[in-house]
């Protein structure tokens, strides 16, 4: 059996004990292509042989700027086996940051998608005067095609590429990751070849058995579900790329995957679509939707309700559950959730429809999962992140702070040695994050950069607060405000719409989400909302003014990370009149419009 040390040793395993025939896929004119092992490990020595005859060295950086296609992973394995460093690029980065990391990690060759993104280099390279190859993964009539290289590779195929794998080491650099940069200038990350290797090994022990195909559809250049495809590839599952966000539902009916990775944002959108549809049935059907609803709203693990819950569970699973699972393609055994905090009610909802939900936790610099809840009977906790890897340890600090060590743990930061010695204390990462030991499960509660004081000293922490403002269908996006202030506000981006129904049904015919927003009447049916979640918080932290948004938050907005995490610096800037206003007026609420 081949031994796995190095992350590129994962094909010749794979080839070895699955030889899968569809390792990857994905939509190429309207039908599924796809690529067995020997394809992969072709095109990846290939592309390894290529490099190697354009100059590329051990320890040279060579990036990737492009969606999720198999093109990706065949220049990720072709990068990596000459010990090369791979920098994946966000295709929707600034072109401040384009030009930062291109200088910082002196990229010599980039791969990039299409022809919109060659220009966009091809324009920073020219100014910067750099010195840069750029191929492109899509045909562009006059562009350097990526073929190329792989054809230069496939001329020069009596080059051994044994001595070059033989030369790399589990501690040598794999990828240089630069953090999103919501809070200045992005820092790369080191990660090697153990980090994403011992990551692989013990999240790949908390999968189900029977997993053999999955969608893939969060960005590659993400850590998540780039440690999550090495981890497919390692358990013999065939990974399948969706054409975009927007034909996930489709993506799935056609695959049947057993499994994906999501967000939490993504799966609040899918079961508000489903609630929706729901209201628009009548009679019976109504009413037994909101029955099976309202009893996976109470689901608890293990059989903990009983055996009349567990029961009636049966019936629901039977009559209404079991086409939420058609939705997702019939076939589905786990979903995986991370990026963010995952609302505790959806997890109930989900399980109680007999779809696991699977939240986790991690960081970019810790390869990236520290906690994960399992599928087996007591490896969940509803609330919790789940309990920490088997090769790792974590502590939480005296102020709250979740302290990690173990062998995923980056290497340090590129050319930031600074910064390295303030992440890193005795080998222990500061994850900045918040949270508490529950029995063995993690429990996130803030961040630690975000949690913030009023004026009159009190903590309060804002995703605990967004989360639940996120329960009413009527709320699609919410950033809570409030830093040296006499108490928290919310700045709201409604779901326009659930709104425009209810506007409708109240005889509001007014449809511009502009103008929706300062109708009174909208405004105090948002307060109602407020009202009614802002029960169980301290009086300190409850909501007491708010303002309505016209616009949703988005990566090309810059208000969110390519992980859909919101950028609070920028929105905060971007509403600083409006944030003002809400401060300066008296009285315990009030709604303002932008």
């Amino acid at each position: 059996m081949a031994a796995v040390n190095r992350v590129f040793d994962l094909l010749s395993y794979n080839k070895s004990n699955f030889n899968n025939q569809d390792i990857l896929a994905s939509k190429v004119a309207g039908k599924w292509e796809k690529h067995s092992i020997d394809d992969f490990i072709a095109y990846a020595d290939d592309i390894s042989r290529g490099l190697l005859k354009l100059g590329i060295c051990k320890d040279d950086k060579v990036a990737v700027m492009s969606p999720n296609r198999p093109e990706w992973n065949f220049c990720d394995f072709g990068i990596m086996q000459i010990g090369a460093a791979q920098v994946p690029m966000y295709p929707t980065l600034a072109e401040g940051d384009i030009k930062f990391i291109l200088k910082n990690a002196e990229v010599k060759i980039v791969f990039v998608s299409d022809e919109v993104l060659y220009r966009k280099v091809e324009t920073i390279k020219n100014t910067e005067q750099l010195e840069l190859a750029i191929y492109t993964f899509d045909k562009v009539a006059g562009l350097p095609h990526w073929t190329e290289v792989q054809l230069l590779g496939k001329e020069n195929s009596s080059v051994d590429l044994e001595p070059h794998k033989d030369a790399i080491t589990p501690d040598d650099l794999l990828t240089l990751i630069y953090t999103s940069g919501t809070t200045g200038t992005p820092k790369g990350v080191m990660l090697t070849h153990q980090n994403l290797i011992s990551n692989v090994m013990y999240s790949s022990e908390m999968y189900p058995k029977g997993v053999r195909k999955a969608l893939s559809f969060l960005p590659l250049s993400h850590i998540f579900e780039r440690m999550v495809c090495y981890m497919y590839i390692y358990l013999g599952v065939s990974i399948y790329y969706a054409e975009s966000m927007e034909t996930i539902v489709d993506n799935l009916a056609e695959v049947k995957p057993h499994c994906f990775t999501t967000v939490p944002r993504l799966l609040e959108k899918v079961y508000d679509k489903i609630v929706g549809k729901g209201h628009a049935l009548t009679g019976v059907k109504k009413s037994l939707f909101f029955w099976a609803l309202a009893l996976a709203h109470k689901y608890e693990l293990d059989g903990k309700n009983g055996f009349f819950y567990e029961l009636q569970l049966k019936i629901a699973r039977k009559l209404i559950f079991s086409k939420w699972q058609a939705a997702l393609g019939g076939e589905i055994l786990v979903i995986i959730s991370g990026g963010a905090a995952l609302q505790e009610r959806l997890a109930r909802v989900f399980w109680g429809a007999d779809i696991k939900v699977l939240e986790g936790y991690g960081l970019t610099e810790t390869s990236p999962v520290i906690a994960v809840n399992g599928p087996k009977p007591g490896e969940t906790m509803f609330g919790t992140v789940g309990k920490v890897l088997p090769n790792l340890e974590v502590k939480i600090a005296e102020d709250g702070e979740i302290l990690c060590k173990g062998p995923s743990v980056m290497k340090g930061y590129y050319k930031r040695p600074d910064a390295t010695d303030e992440a890193i204390t005795d080998g222990w990462f500061h994850t900045g994050d918040i949270g508490v030991l529950k029995d063995g499960f993690l429990a996130i509660t803030d961040r630690k950069k975000e949690v913030f004081k009023t004026a009159g000293g009190k903590y309060i922490a804002p995703q605990v607060l967004e989360n639940k403002l996120k329960e009413s269908v009527y709320i699609e996006q919410v950033m809570i405000v409030g830093e040296n202030r006499k108490f928290p506000s919310a700045l709201i981006v409604p779901n326009f719409e659930k709104l425009k129904e209810w506007a409708q049904k109240n005889g509001i015919a007014e449809t511009e989400a502009a103008k929706l927003i300062k109708i009174k009447a909208v405004c105090d049916k948002i307060w109602l909302e407020i009202e009614k979640l802002n029960e169980g918080f301290g009086n300190w932290e409850k909501i007491k003014k708010f303002a309505l948004l016209p616009t949703e938050f988005t990566i090309d907005g810059g208000e969110m990370t390519p992980k859909l995490s919101l950028k609070r610096k920028v929105i905060l800037t971007k509403n600083a009149d409006l944030i003002e206003k809400i401060y300066a007026e008296g009285g315990d609420r009030n709604e303002h419009h932008v």
